[in-house]
C-alpha cells in the first residue's frame, strides 16, 4: 500500500532543514579548540639578536607535520630548517638559519588540536628593527570553505544516524517489542544505520583535505588518506566502521529471527539483544569521546566516560522520540502502538533527561570554567541557546506526558467504538455487494434466455431457407461466422473482467487506507499525543544542529586563555628592551586551577636583577594564589637550580630583588604555583639572559 506524507508534515520537515542550513551557514569556519598561548619570540617584539629557534606554546597538545611551522623572511622565503619538534609539554619549536639579517619575519603555523580540529595562524617579530614584508599575517582559512561545510554536514548526519539507529532499536526492545514487525520502524532504524555508515566514510575521505589544504581536489588524495589513518581521528573512524558491521548483524536479528518469534519466546532473545546492542552502542559513542573534546583538557579520564553516557542518553531520548513519532503516524491499524509502550518510553525518557542534566552540568563546567564565559565566549553563548532549547523540549515533553496519562483512560473506549462501527459498515457493504451480485445474475439470466430464444428462431428460419434453396454450404458458412462472433465477445468479456478486478483492487486499497487512518484518528487523545510528539521532534532537530555547532566551536576555557595570552604578549612587547618578559600558562588540575603567569626580569643580564611575577586568571583578572616559587637552571654549565622565593606584594603580584645571575646563557626559568593545599604545578620556559 502506498503511503503519502501530509502537507503539514512535509512543510515542517522543509522548515527544519532550512533552520539547520542557516545554523551551518552561520557557523562559518570551524573554530579552533587549541589556542596559541605564547611564543618565543613574542608576537610583535623586536629582538637585538637573531634567534636560533622559534617556539610556540598551545593550550593543549597538537599534531604537526613537516609544514606545520614555517618562518618566512621579508621576501616570503622560508628560513626554517628541519622538522617541528615537541620540546616540552605543549611547546613546539622549529630551528631557523643562523645569522638572520635584520628585518621583520613571519611565523605561520597550522596544526591539528588534540580534539581533532585544525587550527592555524600567523604572527611577526623583528630582528634589529622592523621592515616592510610581502607576507600577509592574517589568519589562514583552515577548516572552512566548501570542504569545511561538507565536513560539518557529514558530522551532523553521523550524529543523526547514530541517534535514530540506537534510539529506534532501544524503543523496540524496551517499549514496544511488537514494533519489530512494523515496516515503518524497520525503515527508520535501517536508515539510521545507512546514514551513519555513509557519513563515516564521507568524513574519512574529507579528513585529509579538511585538516590540511582545504582543497576539493585533495579529497581523493590517497597519500592524505594514508596520513589520516595514522591519526587518532582516523583510527576512531575506522573503529566506528567495524562497530557498524556488528550493528548490521544486530539489526538483521532484530527484524528477522526476533520478529518471527512469539512473545513468550522473545524474552531470552530480548535480554541478549539488549546486552549486545548496548555494548555496540557504547563502542560507537566512544568513537566520538576518544577523538574529540573529552579526550583532551581537564580530567580526560572522567570526561570520556561521561561523554559516552551523554551521547547514549541523547540517542535513547531523541531517537526513541523519533521512533514513537513514526509509530504514531505510520503503524498499521491492526498493530497500533499501545498506551503501555508510550508509558514505558515516557519513563525511559525521564531517566535519559536526568542523565543528560547531570553529564551536561559537568561538561559545561569543564569547557567553560567560569560564569562569565557564558556571555563572553561564543561557546558559552551557543550553550545558552542549547540550554534554552532543551528546556523548551522538556516543557513540550511534559505536555506529551499529560496526553499519555489520558491515553491510558481513553484508548480502550475509542478502540471499542471503532471496532463496533467497523463490522456494521462491513455488513452494509456485504449486503450491498449481495444485492449487486443478485441483480447482475438476474440480468445475465434474462439476457441468456433472450439470446437462446433469438438463436432458436434464427435457426428455424435458417433451416427452412436451406431446405428450400438446397444449398448446404451457406449453413456451414453461417455457423462459422456465428462461432467467430462468440469468440470475440468472450475475449472482450475477459478484458473487461480484468479491468474491473484492477479497479476493485484500487478501491479496496483506498478503503483499507481510509479505515486505517480512521482507526488512528478515532481517539482525540491519541491525535493530541501525535501533535505534541511531532513538536518535540521539531525542537530536537534544532537541538542536534546546535550541538553539532558546539563541537566545532572553541571551548570557553581555551578562548579565555588565548585572550589572556594575547593581553600578556602585548604587555611584554611594550616593555623595555633590556628587560625579559615570559608568559606561561598553568593548570593545577583542581577547581579554579587555571591561569597565566607573567614573569618580568630586569635588566636580564649577569649580576643583580629585579623580578616581578604576576599571576592572572584566564579572564585577565589578578589571581590570589597561596604560593609562588621560581628556580633558574643553566643546564649547559650544570648550574642550578637556583631557587628564588618572591615576596607577596598584593593580589596576584609577587616580587624579589637582588637575584644574582652568575653567567650569560640559555637559562631555564621554572615557576611553581600552588592554588590550594593540594593542587600545584610547575611550568618552565627557556630564555637568553646576559
Amino acid at each position: 500500500m502506498k503511503t503519502t506524507i501530509t502537507p503539514r508534515v512535509r512543510n515542517l520537515v522543509l522548515l527544519l532543514l532550512a533552520v539547520t542550513g542557516m545554523l551551518f551557514a552561520g557557523a562559518g569556519t570551524a573554530s579552533a579548540h587549541a589556542a596559541l598561548t605564547g611564543s618565543d619570540p613574542s608576537s610583535g617584539v623586536v629582538v637585538d639578536k637573531a634567534p636560533t629557534q622559534i617556539s610556540l606554546t598551545f593550550s593543549e597538545k597538537v599534531s604537526t607535520n613537516d609544514d606545520s611551522l614555517r618562518v618566512l623572511n621579508p621576501k616570503g622565503k622560508r628560513v626554517d630548517v628541519g622538522k617541528p619538534s615537541n620540546i616540552s609539554g605543549t611547546t613546539y619549536a622549529i630551528q631557523v638559519r643562523s645569522g638572520l639579517p635584520d628585518g621583520t619575519y613571519t611565523v605561520a603555523w597550522q596544526v591539528v588540536s588534540a580534539d581533532s580540529h585544525p587550527v592555524a595562524g600567523a604572527f611577526t617579530f623583528s630582528v634589529g628593527a622592523p621592515s616592510k614584508t610581502t607576507v600577509s599575517v592574517s589568519d589562514q582559512d583552515v577548516g572552512g570553505g566548501l570542504v569545511g561545510g561538507l565536513y560539518g554536514f557529514g558530522r551532523y548526519m553521523s550524529y543523526a544516524g547514530f541517534i535514530v539507529m540506537v534510539g529506534g532499536a532501544a524503543f523496540i526492545l524496551a517499549c514496544w517489542q511488537r514494533g519489530a514487525g512494523v515496516r515503518a520502524l524497520q525503515r527508520l532504524v535501517v536508515s539510521g544505520w545507512v546514514s551513519l555508515t555513509a557519513a563515516t566514510l564521507w568524513l574519512l575521505l574529507l579528513r585529509g583535505s579538511y585538516s590540511t589544504t582545504g582543497k576539493v581536489g585533495d579529497i581523493f588524495d590517497l597519500n592524505l588518506l594514508g596520513q589520516v589513518l595514522q591519526t587518532k581521528t582516523g583510527a576512531a573512524l575506522v573503529s566506528r566502521l567495524l562497530l557498524l558491521a556488528a550493528a548490521a548483524l544486530f539489526i538483521a536479528v532484530l527484524f528477522g529471527a526476533y520478529d518471527k518469534r512469539e512473545d513468550e519466546e522473545k524474552r531470552d532473545l530480548t535480554f541478549g539483544l539488549a546486552i549486545g546492542g548496548g555494548v555496540v552502542a557504547a563502542g560507537l559513542a566512544a568513537s566520538w569521546a576518544l577523538a574529540e573534546h573529552a579526550s583532551t583538557g581537564l580530567q580526560p579520564g572522567i570526561a570520556m566516560p561521561v561523554d559516552v553516557v551523554h551521547l547514549l542518553a541523547v540517542a535513547i531520548w531523541l531517537g526513541g522520540l523519533s521512533a514513537l513519532l513514526v509509530a504514531l503516524y505510520r503503524a498499521p491499524a491492526d498493530n497500533l502502538v499501545g498506551r503501555t509502550a508510550v508509558q514505558n518510553f515516557s519513563r525511559i525518557a525521564f531517566g535519559s533527561v536526568l542523565a543528560l542534566v547531570a553529564t551536561g552540568i559537568y561538561q559545561s563546567w569543564r569547557q567553560l570554567g567560569s560564569w562569565s564565559a557564558f556571555t563572553d565566549t561564543g561557546y558559552g553563548q551557543l550553550l545558552l541557546v542549547k540550554i534554552g532549547l532543551v528546556a523548551l523540549l522538556i516543557g513540550i515533553a511534559s505536555i506529551s506526558r499529560r496526553w499519555t496519562a489520558r491515553l491510558a483512560e481513553t484508548t480502550a473506549t475509542a478502540a471499542t467504538v471503532v471496532e463496533e462501527r467497523a463490522p456494521e459498515k462491513e455488513k452494509a457493504h456485504a449486503s450491498a455487494s449481495t444485492k449487486t451480485a443478485d441483480s447482475s445474475a438476474t440480468a445475465s439470466a434474462e439476457a441468456s434466455a433472450s439470446s437462446a430464444t433469438t438463436s432458436t428462431k434464427a435457426g428455424v428460419s435458417s433451416a427452412t431457407t436451406s431446405a428450400k434453396a438446397g444449398v448446404s454450404t451457406s449453413t456451414a458458412s453461417a455457423d462459422a461466422d456465428s462461432d467467430g462472433t462468440a469468440s470475440d465477445k468472450g475475449a472482450d468479456s475477459d478484458a473487461g473482467d480484468s479491468k474491473r478486478a484492477a479497479q476493485l483492487a484500487r478501491q479496496q486499497a483506498a478503503v483499507d487506507s481510509t479505515r486505517q487512518k480512521r482507526l488512528r484518528d478515532a481517539d482525540p487523545v491519541r491525535f493530541g499525543l501525535r501533535r505534541s510528539v511531532l513538536a518535540e521532534a521539531a525542537v530536537a532537530v534544532v537541538v542536534l544542529a546546535v550541538t553539532t555547532a558546539l563541537t566545532t566551536t572553541e571551548p570557553g576555557r581555551t578562548e579565555e586563555d588565548a585572550k589572556a595570552a594575547k593581553s600578556s604578549s602585548s604587555s611584554s612587547s611594550s616593555s623595555s628592551a633590556g628587560a625579559l618578559t615570559l608568559d606561561m600558562s598553568f593548570d593545577t588540575g583542581g577547581t579554579d586551577g587555571k591561569g597565566v603567569i607573567r614573569l618580568d626580569l630586569d635588566p636580564a643580564r649577569v649580576g643583580g636583577n629585579e623580578m616581578h611575577v604576576y599571576v592572572q586568571r584566564p579572564n585577565g583578572r589578578a589571581f590570589d594564589v597561596p604560593e609562588v616559587k621560581v628556580a633558574f637552571t643553566l643546564a649547559a654549565k650544570k648550574i642550578g637550580p637556583l631557587p628564588v622565593t618572591p615576596d607577596r606584594i598584593t593580589t596576584g603580584h609577587w616580587a624579589a630583588n637582588g637575584i644574582q645571575i652568575p653567567m650569560a646563557g640559555d637559562w631555564k626559568i621554572s615557576v611553581t604555583v600552588r592554588t590550594s593545599d593540594i593542587d600545584q604545578t610547575t611550568v618552565d620556559k627557556n630564555a637568553q639572559i646576559g
